[in-house]
């Protein structure tokens, strides 16, 4: 059961989809707005991924479940605890969590200034983080002659990604490795690299030129890895993308 919010319907009747907020979740809105005038929602100031099987095959994970940490916003209760980008938050209050929808789901749902405790699956191993729920921001706010390199699609890295050092990039900024095109045919665009991407790590390492990706990469084949998992700013987003290393 839930409260309607919007049914969709392309000839202007009624085709039997709707749209609702769960039952559950309106109850506590309706309480808070009775009982404080206005709504609170617990925050840790994380932005996070589902981890999929690519993903957990880039991480060696047994299964893909959990939230993968793309950014922990500085100063936030997650930056604070100590959780970092790469991180896999696998459970809440000891209980599995099975995406990132339900993280935020029952965080959300949690009062500001309540205490839980994070597992968390940082290089291959557990760790449980104890922090402080803050209360989520009403408003977002958006944060706001070049050296280039080919990846290729036949040798080496075999991937499709034109790459230059962001410093080299106008507007681009100072960190990182832009993606400045990227071949249709290659690997990267099967993965959804796109043109004006940043790379800013490959495996959890830092790169800052072209030569560094490929460093990475290679390093990251030759240790027999699958795959390579890559943090990825695009726009005002940062994800992590598993580009496989596999030779067809």
């Amino acid at each position: 059961m839930g409260v309607n919010t919007a049914i969709y319907s392309p000839s202007g009747g009624s085709v039997g989809i709707g749209f609702a907020i769960p039952a559950d979740t309106a109850k506590a809105v309706i309480a808070q707005l009775k009982d404080k005038g206005a709504v609170t929602r617990g925050w840790i100031g994380v932005q996070t991924q589902t981890v999929d099987s690519d993903i957990a095959v880039g991480l060696g994970l047994p299964k893909a479940e959990g939230a993968l940490v793309d950014v922990s916003q500085r100063d936030s209760p997650a930056a604070k605890a100590g959780v970092a980008a790469g991180d896999i938050i696998s459970a809440l209050d000891g209980v599995p969590l099975k995406d990132s929808r339900e993280l935020a789901r029952k965080i959300g749902s949690m009062a500001p200034g309540s205490s839980v405790n994070l597992s968390i699956v940082r290089n291959g191993e557990e760790k449980t983080l104890a922090l402080t729920l803050g209360e989520a921001p009403t408003e977002r706010k958006a944060h706001s002659g070049t050296e280039q390199s080919t990846i290729p699609t036949s040798q080496g890295g075999r991937f499709g990604l034109t790459l230059a050092a962001a410093g080299e990039v106008a507007g681009a900024g100072s960190k990182g490795v832009v993606v400045v095109a990227v071949d249709r045919d290659g690997t990267a665009a099967e993965r959804g690299f796109a043109a004006g991407n940043i790379i800013l790590d490959v495996d959890r390492k830092a790169v800052s030129t072209p030569s560094d990706v490929r460093t990475a990469l290679s390093e990251a084949e030759t240790a027999g890895r699958p795959a390579a998992l890559i943090r990825v700013k695009s726009g005002n987003a940062t994800v992590f993308i598993a580009l496989p290393l596999k030779r067809s």
